[in-house]
């Protein structure tokens, strides 16, 4: 894999030197494009060491933001992008910027880096863990055992004795123990917090101290609300996070999201991403009949206004993706390869 990862930026920079990065952002093909940027996180503390894969530092996202500074790209509100680009009336280089879950890492590392350079922003906000004041369970569970990476530990309640933390599959497996306790004993999101209390008492972790850190804790209504009133967009993620196969149950989840964003912010949202990356066929029609004008996914790529609104592509980028790539994405030479390859 390693070596893979170095051809691969090998190759890229060899495509950049030869012009072919320039060439494709000045094309017809990628000025008919929008390409749609997901970040998950810009860490608090050491998330992106923790994990990689959706975190980033404060000044990874401000070399970002400088970058597409100084090269001239137009960084557009979701809303509008969306009707430009089915009515195809793009400007060049278009770029839409959007976060998921909607961390207090946004309010707190994200936000004062958007707003010194203007960026509209989407935040799709997940609204059930937004009332509560302690993390979502499954990811602290998930970053107290890496903290406790290279220690044995016992859990005599989930006949757990002197289990070694030091492989991640490991960890991993008691996550998931974890989370199949709390599910199977129906326990509510303040019994699970306590559960985790218990977890990092096992762990020999300052629990209070990471409640105070706000790591991994969701926006409060009250931070909402302020950065709603100073331009930032929050839409749909469902609200807990999950997207039901049950129709009733997944517009519950749609209606219960919307109205809690309503209430906090005063402004309807129309806009959807899929929780995880998970996409049905089916969900389609009930997004539409609940009025859902975009759906944005997991899947690499640059959307182009022969695309369902519904199964809109993006990009992630991550501490794991270097500038090299990331200016590849952005010109629009990578999609395009992608799909020419593909093709």
């Amino acid at each position: 894999m390693r070596y893979f990862c170095e051809w691969k930026q090998r190759g890229l920079a060899r495509c950049r030197s030869a012009g072919l990065f320039y060439a494709t952002l000045r094309s017809k093909w990628r000025r008919q494009r929008l390409l749609i940027l997901c970040y998950h996180g810009v860490s608090l503390h050491d998330e992106y060491v923790w994990k990689p894969t959706l975190y980033v530092t404060q000044a990874h996202l401000e070399r970002r933001l400088g970058m597409l500074r100084r090269e001239g790209y137009h960084i557009i509100g979701l809303g509008q992008a969306i009707r430009l680009l089915y009515a195809g009336e793009l400007p060049e280089r278009s770029i839409v910027m959007t976060f998921d879950d909607g961390s207090h890492d946004f309010y707190e590392s994200a936000y004062p880096v958007l707003s010194t350079y203007q960026v509209p922003t989407t935040v799709y906000l997940t609204s059930y863990y937004c009332s509560r004041s302690f993390p979502v369970f499954g990811q602290i569970c998930s970053y107290m055992l890496w903290k406790a990476r290279g220690r044995s530990f016992s859990f005599p309640e989930l006949f757990l004795q002197d289990r070694d933390l030091t492989h991640p599959a490991e960890r991993d497996a008691i996550r998931t123990r974890l989370l199949n306790y709390a599910a199977a004993r129906r326990l509510s999101a303040e019994d699970q917090n306590e559960l985790a209390r218990t977890l990092a008492l096992r762990l020999d972790l300052d629990y209070p101290a990471l409640l105070r850190s706000r790591i991994l804790q969701l926006m409060s209504p009250a931070e909402i609300a302020s950065l709603a009133s100073q331009g930032v967009d929050f839409q749909l993620h469902t609200h807990r996070h999950r997207v039901p196969r049950d129709r009733s149950a997944f517009e519950r989840e749609i209606e219960e999201n919307r109205q809690w964003i309503l209430q906090t912010t005063g402004v309807s949202p129309t806009h959807f991403c899929y929780p995880s990356g998970s996409v049905d066929p089916m969900f389609l029609p009930w997004l539409r009949q609940l009025r859902i004008a975009s759906g944005t996914t997991c899947e690499p790529g640059c959307a182009s206004n022969d695309q369902d609104p519904l199964l809109l592509p993006r990009f992630q980028d991550s501490s794991l993706v270097s500038d090299t790539e990331f200016e590849g994405w952005i010109t629009g030479f990578i999609p395009f390869a992608r799909k020419a390859l593909w093709m």
